[in-house]
């Protein structure tokens, strides 16, 4: 399985309706969140399959604004095999 972190981001106005949807669907728990912090916006590690899959763990109202980026631990030797040969 891939590691994906998926960041959705909304308006202040807008925070009760996401939280209530995020309830609804099972996921709020899964996500830490800043709006409490001025940054109305929530964060989750997500293991899945594909992006697309990652992305099913926000309700439908949020997809379309929602990002999902795979990410990867590297060792320092992936680091630098990966600098050496693709970041050139």
């Amino acid at each position: 399985m891939k590691r994906y972190i998926v960041e959705t981001k909304h308006k202040r106005e807008q925070c009760l309706n996401i939280m209530k949807n995020f309830a609804a669907y099972g996921h709020i728990t899964h996500f830490v969140w800043g709006c409490e912090s001025g940054v109305c916006t929530g964060w989750a590690i997500i293991e899945a399959d594909s992006k697309g899959e990652a992305l099913l763990s926000v309700p439908s109202i949020v997809r379309n604004t929602t990002r999902v980026v795979e990410v990867k631990k590297f060792s320092p030797e992936l680091f630098q095999n990966l600098h050496d040969n693709f970041l050139k």
